[in-house]
């Protein structure tokens, strides 16, 4: 099963730390096929090719990040990898050119106003569109732990949210995003689609946001609910446990057997909640009991429970160290928080671009006065922190 990856990155002046509208000057230094335009042009995306080894992909993910990297640098910009950027001023927004976008704009103003926000988007291949909608309600109940390990925007507007992902919060406003529910076969699930559009409430299919979703356009399944991951490595760790996810469904399907969820949905947002507001710090709804457990607890779970298919696909190793390193090193938001707590947002901001580049705790050295970044850090998680990251695959 191969597997490929999109990541949507800010863009920011190097000395402010603040979001500009700089998007296109990126993208006319780089291949269009390869990266592209959001709503706002304060972010872009970029496209990996398709994989089978998730060695591949790490390698495929931070040849994309160094030529981001050098595209943005040669015109005096950053890009970072993460949910959300600490400086991010409400009058950021500045939208593609583009009617699709012009229509967004003006039917959904202020949630598109704010759409201030970075993903990391994981497909997987699937035989069909029949498997992709039927394997959505199988790993739907895991997908906010991957939500947890995410976890990268806690602050919004130079503020702290107090969340771990306040992306999320921001995301779920749009009418088609979040949790999905079950759908026996793909016809169904594309009619309820069409219901959708002839309501006038999306224009296409292309505003599906579920957390998961089978791409209006590719023979994939596709990861939607994480938070842009400043670390290539846990991008990597995301992919290869979403492809396990939706092989241990696949194989779950082929045997007949009844949805394991009982097609009971409603407790999956507050789960998303839980971890937005939690990441890897705290507790999670461990998605076998509903019942609330330690985050650390519940992601070891998934890991045992995708192990046979983890192996198959060769990788058990890599995935097992890179979920240990990333419950040592703790969320990216906890590292944000720290970088702030130490000295103040544009340091938090310093540490995101070192790691999109992947320079893993490098700073620019203290300035005596930094009032864009100034800030009251609040509802922190605990200032404790490994330094370092998790080894590349």
């Amino acid at each position: 099963m191969r597997i490929g990856v999109e990541e949507e990155f800010h863009v920011l002046e190097v000395e402010s730390g603040l979001l500009v509208p700089r998007a296109d000057a990126i993208l006319r230094r780089l291949p269009g096929r390869t990266y592209t335009t959001e709503l706002h042009q304060c972010t872009l995306e970029s496209n990996s090719s398709v994989h089978t080894s998730l060695h591949d992909l790490y390698a495929d993910l931070t040849d994309l990040r160094r030529r981001l990297d050098a595209a943005a640098s040669s015109l005096g910009l950053a890009v970072v990898a993460a949910g959300t950027a600490p400086l991010a001023p409400a009058a950021s927004a500045h939208t593609t050119a583009g009617a699709r976008y012009r229509r967004m704009t003006e039917d959904y103003r202020k949630v598109a106003d704010e759409q201030l926000i970075c993903g990391a988007q994981v497909h997987v291949d699937v035989p069909d569109r029949d498997t992709a909608v039927r394997a959505m309600c199988e790993i739907s109940p895991w997908l906010p732990v991957l939500l947890a390990l995410s976890a990268s925007s806690p602050f919004w507007q130079a503020a702290d949210t107090g969340y771990a992902s306040w992306r999320t919060l921001l995301w779920q406003r749009w009418p088609t995003a979040g949790p999905v529910g079950c759908f026996p076969n793909a016809a169904e699930y594309d009619a309820a689609v069409q219901d959708f559009v002839r309501a006038g409430i999306i224009s296409d299919a292309g505003m599906i946001y579920y957390d998961v979703r089978p791409s209006a356009h590719l023979p994939t399944l596709e990861l939607r609910t994480c938070d842009a991951c400043p670390r290539p490595e846990t991008v990597v760790l995301i992919a290869g446990l979403f492809r396990a996810l939706v092989a241990e469904a696949r194989e779950h399907l082929g045997r007949g057997d009844a949805p394991r969820c009982a097609r009971r949905h409603e407790w999956l947002r507050g789960a998303s909640w839980r971890a937005a507001r939690s990441g890897l710090e705290g507790t999670l709804v461990d998605p076998e009991t509903h019942e609330e457990a330690p985050a650390h607890t519940v992601v070891r779970k998934l890991l045992v429970r995708l192990r046979p298919a983890l192996e198959a696909h060769g990788d058990w190793h890599t995935v097992r160290e890179l979920t240990e390193s990333a419950l040592a090193n703790g969320s990216a938001a906890r590292r944000m928080r720290r970088a702030a707590q130490d000295e103040d947002l544009l340091a938090c901001v310093d540490m995101l671009i070192a790691e999109t580049r992947g320079e893993h705790g490098r700073r620019r050295p203290p300035l005596p006065d930094r009032s864009p970044a100034r800030a009251v850090v609040q509802d922190g998680s605990p200032s404790s922190v490994v330094p370092g990251g998790p080894p590349p695959p």
